[in-house]
């Protein structure tokens, strides 16, 4: 008769288990080893592993309504493009009319400010010069987001939970 598995994490994060039998030794490794049942999640570099995802908000500076859905769309777009340019993915983004939600995906020698200000200034600067007319209207000073943003790990909230929410965002017509 099987005992129950006991379960320690080990320094570099992987899982150690005390088995009494052979099919929960199989269990373990299918589930836990890298090198067995590799999972597209889950990012594999030379010396490490890493499941990291960012729950990232941006508001319009000063919280003014100017979003719309055309600027919405090429503002993923944008920041889709900058995502690339760090190894990151961006998973989920919606938004509303004075603000938007992001979940990343990213490697672990990723700087999280230096990302951010890179997703602010180079969306800012394109959406700033391809609707003009509108964001001037809502936005002077050259600024279209606050200086300030949210940044939460998304290791709490299961992600299909804050991916519903995103997702769940009333994105302007």
């Amino acid at each position: 008769m099987c005992r129950r598995p006991t379960f320690a994490l080990t320094s570099a994060g992987f899982g150690l288990h005390l088995f009494d039998c052979c099919h929960h030794l199989a269990y373990y490794y299918e589930a836990v080893s890298p090198r067995w049942a590799p999972d597209p999640n889950i990012r594999r570099g030379r010396s490490q592993v890493s499941d990291l995802h960012v729950h990232l908000v941006f508001v319009t500076k000063y919280r003014r309504g100017a979003l719309t859905a055309k600027i919405l769309t090429r503002c993923e777009e944008v920041m889709t493009d900058v995502c690339g340019d760090f190894g990151a993915t961006l998973v989920e983004f919606n938004g509303e009319e004075d603000h938007v939600h992001l979940l990343v995906e990213y490697p672990p020698t990723m700087r999280l400010s230096s990302f951010v200000g890179s997703l602010k200034g180079v969306s800012s600067r394109y959406l700033r010069r391809e609707f003009p007319g509108h964001l001037r209207r809502y936005l002077w000073g050259g600024h279209l987001w606050s200086p300030s943003y949210y940044a939460g790990s998304a290791g709490g909230a299961p992600l299909s939970v804050i991916r519903r929410y995103i997702e769940s965002q009333q994105r302007p017509a």
